[in-house]
């Protein structure tokens, strides 16, 4: 997004003077218009903090991928159990829930963190970076918390501990959603939040509302940004067989070439968007990421396969995009007298955020970070599984920014990378943040 200024580089590992002093300054104007309870949050985040610095590094030491968070989910539910929760294990294969009944009456509230890794070889050279390795798709492959997901969990253990030591005083209750493969899962498997929603996780009790948040190297330390309605695309998979008729690559007049196919099928894909749908209404990518077919230079061969992603921000759009992808691509074939195979693989929905509850969210993230550090920000093509809790309960979701303003652009890496790493004041920040947006949600503010 752009937020990253020129100037020194500081260590990913060590809360510079600069930004601690600032984000202590920020916290202290907001603390004016705080709710009651924010100081003593604040009290607390402050002697957890340590603690929360430890698991995170524990966890990216020890990264595990979807549906195999074994070691991460005992940590978690240990840590549950020590602070006296009503614990669940094995939801959604190594889902954890923790359920927090506060002293006095009230409503129920979720919030949520994400547990796997990335099949991502670490390459940031942190002392407690990933040597895990383990196999994906059949092959051998490093393993890394190049999404963050380690300190959302983290973030979300040292929520639980401030929530409990302030038991007393919560009107409500509160439950801790630890969810694995939020990245996706092996190949015939089931898994993530949907299968958390399959297996009753908003159920018994039903929560009023979930809120959850997401570590963004694209954003400065400290800083937050949401925006209400749609906040991030659906992903949907797509796969495209493209079947001609196999000749010697001199003669082509004898055959039906797919390669040649397959090339204007990506063309008239990417008109999808730029010219028949409406650019006033949404933004959506149609991407082509992998063609695979023949294996000689001088065969041409009987078919090509194509891969790709789509992505959108309208569930109207959505679906007439999955039309237009299947018309294009079978006219096309037809067109030179071959044969396309659409398929649509429908995955993560619109995350959307609830538009009442954003703006009371809103307000409790200006109060905890000061007004100047929360911002809207534009619409995001990448996708989030938190959208499935959002299509049965009202949800909001954020992003906190985590490098270091000054940071200079080439030592700035995005999620996903194997060199990507976080300031860990970050930590603390969303400890607070979470927390105090839990407090303000049950206690009316």
């Amino acid at each position: 997004m752009g937020y990253i200024e020129k100037g020194k580089f500081m260590n990913p590992c060590v809360q510079t003077t600069i930004a601690a002093i600032a984000l202590a300054m920020a916290a202290s104007a907001a603390a004016q218009n705080a709710a009651p309870h924010a100081q003593r949050v604040t009290e607390l985040s402050n002697a957890v903090e340590s603690k929360v610095i430890a698991w995170r590094r524990d966890i990216h030491q020890n990264p595990e991928l979807g549906n195999s968070e074994f070691r991460t989910a005992k940590l978690v539910a240990e840590h549950l159990r020590k602070l006296g929760l009503e614990v669940k294990t094995g939801v959604a294969h190594t889902g954890v829930v923790g359920l927090l009944k506060g002293g006095r009456p009230g409503a129920v509230v979720a919030l949520r963190a994400d547990m796997d890794a990335l099949p991502v070889t670490e390459q940031t050279g942190l002392p407690f970076a990933s040597t895990a390795k383990a196999m994906w798709m059949g092959r051998e492959t490093g393993v890394m918390h190049a999404c963050g997901h380690d300190g959302h969990t983290a973030i979300l253990m040292g929520v639980a501990e401030i929530l409990t030591a302030m038991k007393e005083q919560i009107p409500g209750t509160v439950k801790f959603i630890f969810q694995p493969a939020e990245e996706g899962v092996p190949p015939g498997e089931e898994g993530g939040a949907r299968l958390m929603v399959k297996q009753g996780v908003l159920n018994d009790p039903v929560p009023e509302a979930i809120f959850g948040l997401h570590v963004n190297s694209r954003m400065p330390l400290g800083r937050a940004g949401y925006r209400a309605g749609p906040l991030m695309a659906s992903a949907d998979g797509l796969k495209i067989v493209v079947k001609g008729k196999q000749t010697h690559g001199a003669m082509p007049w004898l055959g039906i070439d797919p390669i040649v196919i397959a090339s204007q099928i990506v063309i008239g894909l990417q008109t999808i968007q730029s010219r028949q749908m409406n650019a006033l209404v949404e933004p959506s990518v149609i991407t082509i990421g992998a063609i695979n077919g023949g294996n000689r230079s001088n065969i041409i061969p009987d078919s090509v396969e194509m891969l790709g992603t789509i992505r959108t921000l309208n569930e109207e759009m959505r679906r007439d995009i999955h039309r237009r992808i299947a018309n294009t691509a079978q006219s096309i074939a037809q067109s030179a007298g071959g044969i396309a195979e659409v398929a649509i693989t429908q995955g993560y929905d619109v995350t959307t955020n609830d538009e009442k509850l954003a703006e009371r969210a809103a307000r409790s993230l200006r109060d905890t970070l000061g007004g100047a550090n929360v911002f809207v920000i534009p619409k995001v093509t990448a996708s989030e599984d938190f959208s499935a809790y959002q299509k049965v309960i009202p949800g909001f979701f954020f992003f906190l920014g985590v490098v270091p303003e000054g940071t200079p652009p080439e030592k700035v890496f995005p999620n996903h990378s194997p060199q990507f790493w976080i300031d860990e004041a970050v930590l603390k920040i969303g400890v607070r943040a979470l927390a105090n947006m839990t407090l303000d949600y049950l206690s009316g503010k």
